[in-house]
């Protein structure tokens, strides 16, 4: 399964790859059986995007202790793919896929490198040349420069970079500025949890809803409009407020999953920097950050209620013709196999939920799970395709509108999931292969026995013809990758891996 490669590389700060080309303006929206609506009755979309949410960390997954009524419903009204991965599980890469339908791999970030991004036809640029009113509200897009806009019309959004419209906002209400949200001294990646300072309804997740409401007063009823609302939650700093961080330290959770072949760090970790992404948490302090991130969740969970409520709602809004769409940029490990943060191949970073309802002349499925493995990158062609926009060549994600029909599946056998420095992985959300770059080493994980990734059966005599046909695979795989990891024939460790292709 080799691939075409772009001569992509950074010059001047910026980025240059392969770039889409439209195929034609516009095409009708992907319409039941039952009929074709005309151009004027299009949808709108709602993206409701957190940041750093564990697939496994909803009700509906079947969570212990975490509830999420209102992202659940979601999915119970609509389709919920139970196998969304992020395939590069990092804030940057996995935006620019989102943006972009392209896998890391084509668009050239591997992680969180700061570069500008030379992208000509980007989902919300297609979605506006097609007469769509475009909007971001919330959590920077990750951006580089900042304030560069990628095709939406309009932005109001947090970012740590520079002083934005959140910032602002506070500064409005509380004049001596309370530090903002990192002002608690709890930085943006510490494990340490505490309430929220100030009022909960200063809260960013709070502020952000506030201005989804607002755009939908304000938008141009003359046309449907593609809103992207972006939460920097449960992403650190683990600051809920009171009521949510409260509620979970009272309950018994879950303890971290730890594999027979995870290797604690050296003293635990304790003495490490505080955003260390290895650390052997125990006691209060496990409990506390466990607890800080199933509050930002649950807060979140409740204020999506304000966006989808019956009485004055986006559907009541709207007349009920919005595609909404929930899912996070990539997980969190929250302790399991010691590890906390995002950037791996686990489950726990890698896993996302994602969920999506349509009005009901789409004909797509109701209240259906489908194990069938997606991506971040396969939401373009979808929305595309519900929009009646026609997608641009280059792009990787694959329209997941037959498969919510049960009309058809998807054009590939597994995913591809990298993230630089460290590792190569492949899973078709049954068995996961993972290669390590620096020297070679191996793990392959049954995910139907064993979906907590306890047992590395990378080693074991009955598992090799498996381990075997992962590493062919991969082979093919990485060969014609610019960092030379495979030659055809076999996987070559120790190769340069930087954060950008062609570094």
């Amino acid at each position: 399964m080799g691939r075409e490669y772009s001569d992509g590389h950074a010059s001047a700060g910026v980025l240059t790859f392969r770039i889409p080309t439209l195929k034609s303006k516009r095409r009708e929206p992907a319409m039941a059986a039952t009929g074709t609506k005309s151009i004027g009755e299009r949808p709108n979309f709602l993206v409701i995007m957190t940041d750093q949410q564990r697939g496994d960390c909803l009700s509906a997954a079947g969570h212990p202790v975490l509830m999420t009524p209102n992202m659940d419903a979601i999915g119970g009204n609509g389709v919920r793919f139970r196998r969304a991965y992020s395939t590069c599980p990092v804030c940057v890469p996995a935006r620019h896929s989102f943006l972009s339908g392209q896998f890391p791999s084509i668009h050239g970030v591997l992680n969180n490198a700061s570069v500008e991004w030379d992208a000509t036809h980007t989902l919300p640029t297609v979605l506006r040349d097609a007469g769509y009113q475009t909007e971001w509200v919330g959590r920077g897009m990750h951006q580089t420069p900042p304030l560069k806009r990628y095709g939406f019309e309009h932005m109001v959004f947090k970012d740590h970079r520079v002083r934005d419209d959140y910032d602002a906002f506070l500064e409005r209400r509380e004049p001596e500025g309370g530090g903002g949200y990192y002002g608690t001294g709890v930085m943006h990646n510490d494990w340490t949890a505490r309430s929220w300072h100030m009022d909960e309804s200063l809260h960013a997740t709070n502020w952000t809803v506030r201005e989804a409401l607002r755009f939908l007063d304000r938008r141009d009823p003359s046309c449907p409009f593609f809103l992207t609302v972006s939460f920097i939650a449960p992403h650190p700093p683990l600051v809920p407020p009171a009521f949510y961080l409260d509620r979970y330290l009272r309950q018994d959770l879950p303890d971290p999953v730890i594999g027979d072949w995870a290797q604690p760090p050296e003293h635990g970790g304790i003495g490490d920097d505080v955003s260390a992404e290895r650390v052997d948490l125990k006691g209060e302090a496990l409990r506390s950050a466990r607890a800080g991130y199933y509050g930002l969740i649950n807060h979140v969970d409740d204020q999506i209620r304000r966006l989808l409520n019956p009485v004055d709602g986006i559907q009541r809004r709207t007349g009920g013709n919005t595609v909404v769409i929930f899912l996070s940029d990539h997980g969190e490990m929250l302790g399991d196999h010691y590890r906390w943060r995002k950037s791996l191949p686990y489950e726990g970073s890698a896993h996302i939920p994602l969920m999506i309802q349509a009005p009901a002349r789409f004909g797509l499925r109701a209240g259906v799970e489908l194990d069938t493995p997606v991506c971040i990158e396969d939401l373009m062609p979808t929305i595309l395709d519900l929009a009646g926009a026609d997608v641009p060549d280059g792009v990787d994600g694959q329209s997941l509108v037959p498969l919510m029909r049960d009309e058809g599946g998807l054009d590939r056998t597994y995913l591809h999931i990298e993230t630089a420095p460290t590792y190569h992985c492949l899973t078709d959300g049954r068995e996961k292969y993972i290669w390590f770059v620096a020297d070679g080493t191996e793990q392959y994980f049954d995910l139907v026995a064993d979906p907590r990734e306890e047992h590395n059966l990378s080693t074991d005599t009955g598992r090799q013809p498996r381990v075997e046909w992962w590493r062919a695979e991969m082979i093919g795989v990485l060969q014609g990758r610019p960092e030379g990891f495979s030659d055809g024939d076999r996987l070559i460790p120790g190769r340069p891996y930087p954060g950008v292709m062609g570094q």
